[in-house]
């Protein structure tokens, strides 16, 4: 226990500075390992890396005793802190995220990303806010009834489905920084806001959230530099990696099937090396 609650002090450290915090989010031990020899300071699984590893599709489908193995696993494998995505905590009661959170602690995380809206519906439809105030704030209570200082990256998926420059755009605006603002109050250490990707919108997020914010990054979002400077405290790529090695297992598959030649095989992380990872 005294070497956990000592992580998740690391770990909420991080969110303090001086520098931006950024997570290449990983699916497994290998490439939790791999992200800690590139000198990352802490590990965070995507729920979506997760899923497709395991085979299944993303949207909290994978059973919460399946994702909880495979965050103990990399939990046991790494030195540095984990924090894991637990979607939107398997269950929409008060009580279904402080199970979740106590689950996931349990576990040998010390930090915990729990969502807004329903996966079970397309769209990431929001849940009633004050329901969401209710759910961080049971969340935090299992927290700190377990003795251990989680930092709860709380989630809100208000600009799921909007266009920008929008009338529609601009309430999910006001209704994120509200949202934001409740549960940083609830409890909620960091903010997550995804599906965000222009400067204007973050930059308005970062000022009007109480809180340190974590954006979902990738092309064509601002770059980690211009991040640092809008005041992003928190940079992650949720599954973004995972498609990415999807992407070059698939390359490589075809050119080994069609011209039969192997340029998939340059640069690649030697065999002595990746065993060296694993030990």
């Amino acid at each position: 226990m005294a070497a956990q609650r000592k992580k998740a002090e690391i770990f909420r450290a991080l969110h303090d500075g001086p520098d931006i915090l950024i997570l290449a989010n990983t699916s497994d031990v290998a490439t939790s390992r791999v992200v800690v020899e590139a000198g990352y300071p802490a590990v965070a699984t995507s729920s979506a890396g997760v899923a497709w590893a395991q085979g299944y599709a993303d949207g909290e489908i994978i059973p919460p005793e399946e994702m909880l193995a495979v965050i103990r696993r990399i939990a046991q494998s790494v030195t540095v802190p984990v924090t894991a995505d637990m979607e939107a905590g398997y269950g929409a009661r008060p009580e279904d995220v402080a199970n979740t959170i106590r689950a996931t602690l349990e576990a040998g995380a010390v930090g915990l990303n729990i969502e807004d809206s329903d996966p079970s519906a397309g769209g990431h439809p929001l849940l009633d806010f004050d329901l969401c105030v209710d759910r961080i704030t049971a969340g935090r209570a299992a927290a700190d009834d377990f003795g251990v200082p989680m930092v709860i990256n709380a989630r809100t998926d208000c600009f799921a489905g909007r266009a920008p420059e929008t009338d529609d755009w601009n309430l999910a605006l006001a209704e994120a920084v509200r949202r934001g603002n409740a549960y940083a109050q609830a409890g909620a250490d960091c903010i997550f806001v995804p599906f965000v990707r222009d400067a204007e919108t973050i930059t308005a997020l970062v000022r009007g959230i109480d809180a340190p914010v974590n954006t979902l990054s990738g092309a064509p979002s601002p770059t980690v530099p211009q991040l640092r400077d809008i005041g992003v405290r928190r940079v992650s790529v949720g599954g973004l990696l995972s498609l990415a090695a999807a992407t070059v297992v698939r390359n490589a598959a075809e050119e080994l099937k069609g011209p039969g030649t192997y340029s998939f095989a340059r640069d690649v992380i030697l065999h002595p090396e990746m065993n060296k990872l694993m030990r």
